[in-house]
């Protein structure tokens, strides 16, 4: 691997990438609706919508 030219920037890109995808969806989390987060984790439970046959 010490023979590929360029090659030791590959895991400083692999971190940055993981740092920047987590910071956006922490922030994400942070900043989304009360509302939404409900709604979204009802969804699973609702069962309203489900015909049976």
């Amino acid at each position: 691997m010490e023979s590929i030219t360029g090659i030791e920037i590959y895991p400083l890109i692999s971190l940055l990438i993981f740092f920047i995808f987590f910071v956006a969806l922490f922030y994400w989390v942070i900043t989304a609706k009360k509302e939404y987060i409900t709604t979204v984790s009802n969804l699973p439970l609702d069962n309203q919508n489900e015909t049976l046959s």
